[in-house]
């Protein structure tokens, strides 16, 4: 569905919307609500890369013997948000 809404994004300038949303049978009000939330969509992925960087270093940096717990309580300090969820996803291959 995002490729449809990239195609009216980058054929918006000789084609009007309507026209386009129309063509490819889709709500325009879909495609303003995803072309918004390009920003928002960009942060959660700049905070998401910030926060896995932010697991290798301490996995790397206890010699590969924290796990999730322990990583958890690091990561806690300084960002005061995280979820148990997310340091047990990419703490297993740096140490390999």
């Amino acid at each position: 569905m995002s490729e449809m809404y990239a195609f009216i994004e980058a054929e918006k300038t000789t084609h009007p919307v309507a026209f386009l949303c129309r063509l490819l049978k889709v709500n325009r009000s879909s495609f303003y609500a995803w072309r918004d939330g390009a920003e928002a969509r960009a942060d959660r992925r700049a905070a998401e890369e910030a926060l896995a960087h932010g697991i290798t270093v301490i996995h790397i940096a206890s010699r590969c013997t924290y796990g999730a717990p322990r990583i958890h309580a690091e990561l806690r300090r300084p960002w005061e948000q995280s979820t148990i969820v997310w340091p047990s996803r990419p703490a297993r291959s740096p140490c390999r």
